[in-house]
């Protein structure tokens, strides 16, 4: 099996993470709608003084768990993934998480209406993952933990 293209499709079916910051050995959990590009960094779009929004800018370390639904008599299947996340500000980068979050989430005029918004102006996030691992009684029966870094 294919741990890339295993988590590839796992990604480009889930749509909601549990995206963990944490500050000063304080951890926090939130959920947050994603979309993941063919490079499989993770883009998300949150209010900008939201408590993981604002973690971020103070510790780019994060983790996130994604989870599709199922039954608890269906064979387990999780993703986890360790990385680096940052607000996005440039026009480029802006335009890269726009490109595969539009459509997938919200329409443009709904993005575009949060990111004007006057109390909580979203902006997008990304997460370059450093470690994927993926939990998997479905193609793994015998050993479902398999663990992966991007680029390594």
């Amino acid at each position: 099996m294919n741990l890339k293209k295993l988590t590839k499709d796992y990604l480009q079916e889930a749509k909601m993470m549990q995206l963990a910051t944490s500050i000063d050995n304080q951890p926090w959990v939130c959920n947050v709608w994603f979309a993941a590009d063919e490079d499989l960094n993770i883009y998300w779009f949150s209010a900008n003084n939201r408590r993981h929004s604002e973690e971020v800018r103070k510790n780019p370390r994060v983790a996130a768990a994604i989870c599709l639904p199922h039954a608890p008599e269906d064979q387990p299947r999780g993703l986890q993934l360790e990385g680096l996340a940052k607000e996005l500000n440039s026009n480029k980068d802006i335009a890269q998480a726009r490109s595969v979050y539009e459509g997938r989430i919200f329409d443009g005029k709904t993005i575009d209406g949060f990111m004007n918004h006057q109390e909580r102006p979203h902006k997008f996030y990304e997460i370059k993952p450093t470690l994927f691992v993926l939990f998997d009684v479905v193609n793994f029966p015998d050993d479902p933990r398999q663990e992966w870094k991007p680029n390594g």
